[in-house]
């Protein structure tokens, strides 16, 4: 219950910026220590100023820059491509329409010619009321009665 809070941490937490002060003068006393071990004590640290940390930002920027460009004219360059290629796909299409069309009014001529013999086909077929002959005479009809008939 008695837990501090995000913002009650932050208040008594030292900030990045005095942090990465305090660090920097300890390394440049400990530097001067170094070069310099019976020297009296240096004064009071005096902040470095950092321009290394701001020409990595740079270079940072830079080839972030370079990279991001790079990736731009690629991406235009595949944009081109795809619609050459969408081009290219709605002319394939009209073409292969208008075979699909040229190939169903050939066959409507091949159906329109052929039509006339199917009638003269069915024409041609058994009569359907005509009469079926008997191959055998009845068994118990005599002779003579299928002579007669």
């Amino acid at each position: 219950m008695n837990a501090p809070t995000a913002a009650a941490a932050a208040e008594t937490s030292p900030s990045v910026e005095s942090i990465v002060e305090e660090e920097i003068s300890n390394l440049v006393t400990q530097l001067a220590k170094q070069e310099s071990p019976k020297a009296a004590p240096a004064p009071a640290p005096v902040p470095v100023p950092v321009p290394r940390i701001e020409n990595d930002a740079e270079r940072i920027r830079a080839s972030v820059g370079r990279l991001t460009t790079n990736s731009i004219s690629e991406h235009n360059g595949l944009t081109s491509q795809l619609e050459e290629l969408q081009q290219f796909l709605k002319v394939e299409v009209e073409r292969v329409e208008r075979e699909i069309e040229s190939a169903l009014a050939g066959i409507n001529i091949i159906i329109e010619t052929i039509a006339p013999w199917r009638s003269i086909t069915e024409s041609l077929a058994a009569p359907r009321h005509a009469r079926a002959a008997r191959a055998e005479p009845e068994a118990d009809m005599a002779p003579d009665a299928q002579a007669a008939e």
